[in-house]
């Protein structure tokens, strides 16, 4: 985020202060279901991101503001049950991310606002009706933008020259994910790569899903698939033994020892979440705020992990990544 906005958003936390103290003394609690897909110590990052903004607005745990966690930890089939105990619980506000749990939440209840942190498309998968006006009683941050996957592809090829054969770890039945490989397997075409797909739906699926790529990569791209992201450090060992590249599109796999990312920076995303959720527990419509796209990509590279893979990193690919881990 630019200083200059930052400095803006900041100084909306006196404007939120009043609604804030008016919670307080009436002795009722702004309660906010916060619907996950992973498990807490998985998105630990992303809800601090989130509660941290908040305070900053002037919602504070315990004093004005309560947060009901329900999480998958990695199983989608759990969310419609979950989204439905929040609504029995009567939230006045739903927080999600992705794209499964935002299509829970929004099957859930036509009533309570819904703010998703992170959803890959939006309107794609017809969470919103568009992105200028969602509609309904949802709102959020979408995380997907054009040509992002030729962007991954290349920074990929640059160090795996002559890269041929590209496995991908997907979950078809989520909507996000399946866009994702689709757009993934265009942009390899494009480049000459053959693409090789290998379903992951439970953490069982995992270490099956290697030994059948295994003489058949070059390199593995692993998208943001719930079972994938809570088991990352995992997924991350096995294609290091398999001596495996790996492309990701979030930073937190790369943190967990994955050799590199582009995308949008989630923590950030989630920051910015609280605005959208400040906004409608001040009592903005949320079908009334446009969703936001992302504007800031990271390019972050894991040294340590290329350097166990035996790859040489130029300087030149070094002074382009946003962060360089070692």
């Amino acid at each position: 985020m630019k200083r200059r906005a930052f400095i803006t958003l900041l100084g909306g936390a006196a404007v939120a202060w009043p609604l804030a103290a008016r919670a307080q003394q009436g002795g009722k609690l702004a309660t906010i279901g916060l619907l996950g897909s992973g498990t807490a110590a998985a998105q630990s990052q992303l809800t601090a991101a989130f509660v941290g903004r908040m305070r900053e607005l002037g919602w504070i745990e315990g004093r004005n503001l309560t947060i009901e966690y329900r999480w998958a930890e990695g199983h989608d089939e759990r969310l419609h049950e979950l989204a439905s105990e929040l609504v029995r619980l009567k939230v006045d506000l739903i927080l999600t991310h992705n794209t499964p749990p935002p299509i829970a939440a929004k099957q859930a209840t036509s009533t309570i606002p819904i703010v998703f942190a992170t959803a890959g498309d939006p309107v794609g998968t017809d969470i919103v009706a568009s992105l200028a006006r969602p509609g309904g009683n949802i709102t959020g941050l979408s995380s997907q933008a054009p040509e992002i996957a030729s962007k991954r592809l290349e920074l990929l090829r640059e160090i795996v020259p002559g890269l041929r054969r590209l496995a991908i770890l997907s979950d078809l039945d989520n909507p996000y994910v399946k866009l994702d490989v689709s757009q993934t397997q265009q942009a390899a075409g494009s480049f000459g790569v053959e693409v090789a797909t290998f379903n992951i739906r439970r953490s069982e699926d995992i270490a099956p899903a290697f030994d059948a790529l295994k003489g058949r990569a070059e390199a593995l791209y692993v998208p943001s698939i719930p079972v994938a992201f809570v088991r990352r450090i995992r997924i991350n060992t096995l294609a290091l033994a398999a001596r495996l590249p790996t492309l990701h599109d979030v930073r937190e796999y790369v943190e967990a020892g994955g050799l590199m990312s582009y995308g949008a920076n989630w923590p950030h995303m989630w920051a910015r979440a609280a605005d959208f959720v400040d906004k409608i527990l001040r009592r903005t419509k949320p079908g009334d705020i446009p969703v936001e796209q992302p504007t800031k990509f990271e390019f972050v590279l894991n040294l340590t992990t290329a350097k166990a893979l035996g790859l040489t990193i130029p300087e030149s690919f070094l002074l382009r990544a946003d962060e360089v881990i070692e």
